[in-house]
């Protein structure tokens, strides 16, 4: 019995969404007053993904541009410096193979914690590009939200435009 009320419950939500949208999509009679997107989410994502820094500049956030290749450039300059230290740490520990049969100890455990530390500076990265990319998304979204100030009680207020 306890199958049969899941089963109509999911029905009966599924077939009301249907309902729902179907409904809406009848009542609207061609209104002048539609709102229209002024910058385009998708776009600022792929131009971001292109650049980074650049959806950020079509959103006319200008302020984050200089945050963005900061912290881009601060993770490449120290997965270089990481990349650099290991392969030093690794001929150092190759040319100590060549004098012995075990090799210095101490350029393996540098060479393993320098290739470590690069490897998450490149997650770094790749984390800080990614969400340069969400960024540029969300703030396209939100271009069009504006906060204003109530003439009447001169407190702010948040403005949401619904589109219908």
């Amino acid at each position: 019995m306890s199958k049969f009320k899941t089963i109509f419950l999911l029905f009966f939500l599924i077939l009301s969404s249907v309902i729902a949208q179907t409904d809406n999509s009848l009542n609207s009679n061609n209104n002048d007053s539609t709102f229209v997107m002024h910058k385009s989410p998708t776009g600022a994502m792929l131009r971001s993904a292109v650049l980074p820094g650049w959806g950020q500049f079509y959103n006319e956030s200008y302020w984050k541009i200089p945050i963005v290749w900061g912290a881009s450039g601060w993770f490449i300059y120290m997965w270089i410096d990481r990349n650099n230290l290991y392969k030093k740490y690794q001929d150092l520990y190759n040319i100590s193979l060549t004098e012995t049969t075990s090799g210095d100890s101490q350029y393996k455990t540098l060479r393993n914690f320098y290739r470590d530390n690069r490897d998450q500076f490149a997650i770094y990265f790749g984390i800080a590009y990614f969400l340069n990319i969400i960024d540029a998304y969300v703030d396209a979204h939100l271009f069009d939200f504006d906060v204003g100030t109530n003439e009447i009680t001169h407190k702010p207020e948040l403005i949401l435009r619904i589109r219908l």
